[in-house]
């Protein structure tokens, strides 16, 4: 990002006395009913919302989390930007008993990470985002209808930036539906999520961009979006116009900590591919190649010697890893997978990690100057290895 705007979480954090008066929901949580339909006005958008809220508005919900952190400048509340500076995240930390004083070690800190999420069957699964759980295994769900909760977290996965939770005790949630077609850009959306612990809060826009790469977040495309998110709003739904779910609200660039209109989901498709494995056995499986890549740009390009070339090129292999071992090296520009072009690091590293562990890559790459290739064994990727500047 440029400037001074800087790429934000949108979890709260607070103490946990401030939680239960923080949450204030008034509407009636509806029967048990997967969401169909909006106001069936056609994507091109209906004349209010208040039809399409009424039906998506009992699947929404605040989720709650008491984290754990040492009180320095990585606990929660703050984020290492692109350059290494320390950023603030949107919301306030309020920190408990065990504040660092002059001389004294780091303390834990313990506070509650306030968010959203939304059921996603009648038997209480309900997806939300990892960085708003942390370390904890458990989180309190509050529905519109100002009922609490204990939620189980069943699996996280900082790659994508989503986890599962299971609420137990009931089979008649009100749920929604993940789209089956992607919006296009100019296409209604509708972000809901518990804005600053209110309650359930709705805001309108358009999807401004599709497959939006963001060199310091998740390697997923991100559907851009310009509905004005807010703090708390982190793993609500975005909807579109029949009321199915587009994306989950993940970030948000902000100079101030603030809205500006510029906010990004988690697209649908992903969520679709890694909630499956979430709820199977908690974690996300993916390919490993053990090599640090950027895409080549047209200076980069220039300064290989090879003007008007797209894909990957390798900026640091890791010792003993499949890349090492496969013979990879650093300056390498890869240019395909398994025959197939690629125009990105992002493209590379998602193709990598749809790879099953254990199964052999081919890389077609350019080599001082001259095409070469290798097959790569690929390992499995470990928490420990997820991207840089993702919550572990």
């Amino acid at each position: 990002m440029h400037g001074n705007s800087a790429l934000v979480r949108l979890r709260m954090s607070v103490t946990s006395a401030a939680f239960s008066s923080a949450l204030l929901a008034r509407a009636t949580l509806a029967h048990a009913q997967p969401v169909h339909s909006g106001a069936d006005r056609g994507d091109a958008g209906p004349a209010g919302f208040a039809d399409l809220v009424e039906k998506v508005g009992p699947a929404v919900i605040g989720v709650s989390a008491t984290v754990v952190a040492a009180d320095d400048d990585n606990s929660p509340g703050h984020s290492l930007g692109p350059d290494g500076s320390d950023q603030d995240m949107p919301g306030q930390v309020v920190p408990g008993p065990g504040r660092r004083g002059g001389g004294n070690m780091p303390k834990p800190t313990e506070m509650t990470s306030i968010g959203s999420g939304f059921f996603i069957s009648a038997d209480g699964y309900a997806v939300t985002n990892n960085h708003l759980l942390a370390g904890s295994d458990t989180a309190d769900v509050r529905t519109n209808d100002n009922k609490v909760y204990k939620a189980k977290v069943l699996g996280k996965d900082s790659v994508s930036d989503l986890a599962l939770l299971k609420v137990d005790g009931r089979i008649d949630f009100t749920y929604v539906k993940f789209a089956d077609q992607p919006l296009r850009a100019g296409d209604w959306v509708l972000a809901a999520g518990n804005s600053f612990g209110l309650g359930n809060t709705f805001n309108a826009g358009i999807v401004s961009a599709r497959a939006r790469d963001l060199e310091t977040g998740p390697s997923e495309d991100f559907v851009q979006i310009d509905a004005r998110i807010n703090r708390g709003d982190s793993g609500g739904p975005s909807f579109n116009v029949h009321g199915e779910v587009i994306g989950v609200n993940s970030m948000i660039v902000s100079p101030s900590g603030g809205s500006v209109g510029v906010a990004f989901a988690i697209p649908a498709d992903t969520v679709k591919t890694v909630v499956p494995q979430l709820k199977e056995k908690g974690a996300v499986t993916r390919g490993w190649m053990g090599a640090e890549v950027q895409s080549v740009t047209p200076d980069i390009a220039e300064s290989l010697g090879v003007n008007n070339q797209r894909g990957a090129v390798v900026v640091g292999v890791q010792n003993g890893g499949p890349a090492a071992k496969a013979g990879l090296k650093r300056g390498d520009v890869i240019t395909s997978v398994n025959d197939e072009p690629i125009k990105s690091a992002n493209e590379l590293t998602k193709k990598v990690y749809a790879a099953a562990p254990g199964s052999s890559v081919k890389l077609a790459m350019v080599r001082d100057n001259a095409p070469n290739s290798l097959n790569v064994t690929v390992g499995k990727l470990a928490q420990s290895q997820a991207p840089a500047g993702l919550p572990k």
